[in-house]
């Protein structure tokens, strides 16, 4: 298997990913295909990724705050030029397989009520929580992807948590997780 065939069995979690980030299928689908199409221009130099599922995920949310930030008119701070950074400095990083019969367990048992408190959540928290929660990166590795201090990472962990749990203190009470 090659490297660009390789990178293809994160789609799934890339999509899914990306469909919290936009809230609509179809923009979800064409992030998606923006980050593959960069990270397949980015193998054209014949390097190979050893994190690739992090490395993926990095392109995915650069792609999405430089597209959210065009929107806003705002401009882009962050290019194409810092994927490449990134991938030198996870280059030693060893690759941990991603568990697909976890994710589609995990995206079965989540309830309705769960997912639209997962997508109320402002970008900035949602981001960090489906990285770390849902996709399972480590601080360390947020704080690369989303190039800022790991502190604020887990700042915004404790926050979106936080959120969450006010959101659905009461579907908690409803399945009994919780007692009133």
């Amino acid at each position: 298997m090659n490297q660009k065939d390789s990178l293809l069995i994160h789609i799934d979690a890339l999509y899914r990913s990306a469909l919290y980030l936009v809230k609509n299928e179809h923009n979800a689908y064409d992030l998606v295909q923006e980050a593959y199409l960069k990270a397949f221009k980015s193998l054209r130099n014949g390097e190979i990724v050893n994190n690739e599922r992090a490395w993926l995920f990095k392109i995915l949310m650069n792609t999405f705050i430089n597209q959210y930030r065009k929107s806003k008119t705002e401009p882009s701070l962050v290019d194409f030029d810092s994927i490449e950074s990134f991938h030198k400095s996870i280059k030693e990083e060893v690759l941990t397989p991603s568990n697909t019969e976890n994710e589609a367990a995990f995206d079965e048992l989540l309830d309705s009520d769960v997912k639209k408190a997962l997508e109320e959540l402002p970008d900035d928290f949602r981001l960090v929580v489906l990285l770390s929660i849902v996709e399972g990166f480590s601080y360390k590795e947020i704080s690369k992807m989303l190039n800022c201090p790991i502190g604020t990472v887990m700042s915004r962990i404790y926050r979106g948590r936080k959120l969450l749990k006010e959101k659905l203190t009461g579907y908690a009470k409803k399945h009994g997780y919780e007692r009133e």
